[in-house]
């Protein structure tokens, strides 16, 4: 299943994935935000379980901000189970 997912309080505008029957995440890019780090995060979350991200991403801060593309991402796969 293919998922869209507008971030909040992020330089990114649009975080786009799948997400397979066994929950496995897949195909993950962002719309804005830092583009080498963004591609970064992308290969290294692919084939990976959603849960297991979660964990892993939620809480991550940016800067003085009170969130993250990878917070925000794991909000988007929290949304998506």
């Amino acid at each position: 299943m293919h998922y869209d997912y507008k971030p909040k309080g992020v330089c990114a505008r649009m975080i786009h994935f799948d997400l397979d029957e066994n929950q496995r995440v897949h195909n993950v890019s962002f719309e804005g935000g830092c583009n080498g780090n963004l591609k970064a995060i992308s290969k290294l979350v692919e084939g990976q379980e959603a849960k297991n991200l979660i964990s892993i991403l939620d809480g991550n801060l940016c800067g003085f901000k009170n969130t993250s593309c990878a917070d925000q991402f794991s909000k988007a796969l929290q949304q998506a189970i």
